[in-house]
């Protein structure tokens, strides 16, 4: 090998050692990308599962205080059959008052806006928990495409030293792009593309 050989040899060599550099600072850079995803991705998925859990607890708390409102509401119609074919003063009153504190149960387990514990307040509640959930789930989807567009551009990138075409590194570019676009949309508008 020449000397003039041996140079063009060692300038390629250079060449390829700096554009090497390139591709892996693109693909630490998307890692990091990566990186951020998947941690916002297990989040937004443990708010979910959080969330789901909640709504439900509060539908199962909801479906007992209409429980007990129901049987105090019979009782209290019971009690109302009851009174007129009662003769006794005494009894009649004492009836009449079991009959106002059922009447005020009741009305106490359909609405407690001081403890948010009555029937509307918990079908509030639950309701804006599931809310919650939807939109950690969007969120969780929207992560997890950005995840996967970023893994597919690290291999582009990778692919690249290996075989030396410049053209999939400029593929790993837009699909990391492609993957920032869906992180940012699960986080600022995770319902504007309907994913599931």
């Amino acid at each position: 090998m020449s000397a003039h050989e041996s140079m063009e040899h060692a300038e390629h060599a250079e060449h390829a050692s700096g554009s090497n550099k390139k591709i892996a600072l693109l693909i630490a850079v998307i890692a990091l990308f990566l990186a951020l995803s998947e941690t916002l991705g297990k989040g937004a998925q443990t708010e979910a599962i959080a969330k789901n859990v909640e709504a439900s607890n509060l539908w199962a708390f909801f479906q007992a205080k209409s429980i007990r409102r129901t049987t105090v509401q019979v009782a209290a119609d019971q009690g109302k059959l009851s009174l007129g074919a009662t003769t006794d003063e005494a009894a009649k009153a004492a009836l009449q008052k079991q009959i106002d504190d059922w009447t005020k149960t009741a009305a106490r387990y359909r609405s407690e806006p001081d403890t948010g514990e009555g029937s509307e307040q918990l079908s509030e509640r639950a309701k804006h928990a599931e809310h919650e959930r939807d939109e950690a789930t969007a969120k969780y989807h929207h992560f997890e495409i950005a995840s996967a567009a970023f893994q597919i551009a690290i291999v582009l990138a990778s692919a690249t030293i290996i075989t030396g075409i410049l053209a999939l590194a400029w593929v790993s570019g837009i699909v990391t792009l492609a993957g920032i676009a869906m992180t940012a949309l699960g986080l600022f508008q995770p319902h504007w593309l309907h994913l599931h």
